[in-house]
């Protein structure tokens, strides 16, 4: 029996979460919701599977081509980091 290890911190133990995934490709974004994730339970690493990745990478690029059509649409606003300058003692 093949285990997983974590990459990270050599853990074996993984739980499956789903989250809101931000993918970007030259500019542009699609916001996948409910995208499954393995997070492991040691460190917080996280992992995705490959046939996941690919799937949100074709539904990109057939929405963005107008061969799909998202389900929905947000605007999210923006702000720039500025780092607070620290005041000298």
């Amino acid at each position: 029996m093949n285990t997983k290890h974590c990459s990270y911190c050599d853990s074996e133990e993984y739980r499956e979460i789903r989250i809101d995934y931000l993918y970007k490709h030259n500019d542009k974004y699609l916001l996948v919701p409910n995208t499954p994730v393995e997070i492991c339970s040691t460190c917080g690493m996280s992992y995705y599977s490959a046939s996941v990745l690919k799937q949100i990478e074709k539904q990109f690029f057939a929405i963005h081509s107008n061969n799909e059509r998202a389900d929905n649409y947000v605007n999210i606003p923006t702000k720039y980091f500025e780092p607070i300058l620290e005041l000298a003692a």
